[in-house]
């Protein structure tokens, strides 16, 4: 049985975590299916991606119960474990949604945490278990969850180890929404389906410019901007997306009178 598997929705690619009787916990056989998983979503044809785990848990982190005793990678080298997974997430040039259907803690939490946008399942909890036994945050952990939370809450937070609700995650803006269950898949899709029909490469570059936000200037935004801008206009099936929006805008505003009197005599 595959540890991670893959199945294409349309232009939507679903990695799914597959080690249900663990939680989905990472040891290095996922982390390697992972790794796969990134390279197939960045096919071209790929335009959006929705990562979720079987099961009850979305991603129990790493795998502390795994032969041998304590299996976190950090033994191992975090570079060539956690962190080429992370990078290869972090590198797709598409949206990446986290459809976090149960817990996810540790590693877990950070990998819901790398994505663009997080739907939570109303029995998702998040969970930064590191300070519980002892470890900083890792997994890119320490680079995404200040930015999603500002650095008070998420020190706070990372420090506690206190587990989050969904309900919870949703009042801080860790996820964007919340639903049961049974609509998570769903929503997500419908969600990636929604931002795959971007025309040209606006998401790609909107990703990159977004990535970047916290660490510039406003001057050097603006010239991200600039120099991003004519990339996105010369793009493949833009101008025919612009030329749609101008037919429909055009088609709903209603025609001119050809006798100007009546255009300023008031309707009764």
């Amino acid at each position: 049985m595959a540890e991670v598997n893959t199945e294409r929705d349309g232009d939507v690619l679903v990695v799914t975590l597959n080690r249900p009787e663990a939680m989905n916990a990472m040891n290095r056989a996922l982390l390697e299916g992972l790794s796969i998983a990134w390279h197939e979503a960045s096919d071209p044809a790929v335009r959006a991606v929705v990562v979720t785990g079987n099961g009850k848990g979305f991603c129990a982190g790493a795998d502390l119960k795994g032969s041998g005793g304590d299996h976190h990678p950090g033994l191992s080298g975090l570079r060539h474990t956690y962190n080429t997974h992370v990078l290869g997430l972090a590198s797709l040039e598409k949206p990446v949604i986290a459809a976090v259907n149960g817990a996810a803690a540790g590693a877990g939490l950070a990998l819901a945490c790398a994505a663009d946008i997080r739907i939570a399942s109303e029995a998702a909890r998040f969970v930064p278990a590191f300070a519980r036994i002892g470890l900083v945050p890792d997994a890119g952990a320490s680079w995404f969850i200040p930015r999603l939370l500002g650095y008070s809450r998420a020190f706070e937070w990372l420090l506690s180890a206190r587990p989050l609700s969904a309900a919870e995650a949703l009042e801080w803006g860790l996820v964007l929404e919340v639903v049961p269950p049974e609509e998570l898949l769903g929503r997500a899709l419908e969600r990636a389906h929604a931002l795959a029909a971007v025309p040209g490469i606006a998401a790609a570059l909107t990703k990159q410019l977004l990535s970047r936000a916290f660490d510039i200037s406003l001057p050097e935004a603006l010239e991200a901007e600039n120099r991003t801008q004519p990339i996105a206009m010369a793009a493949p099936g833009r101008a025919e997306a612009r030329a749609a929006v101008v037919k429909a805008i055009s088609s709903s505003q209603p025609s001119e009178p050809e006798n100007r009197s009546e255009a300023a005599t008031p309707a009764s």
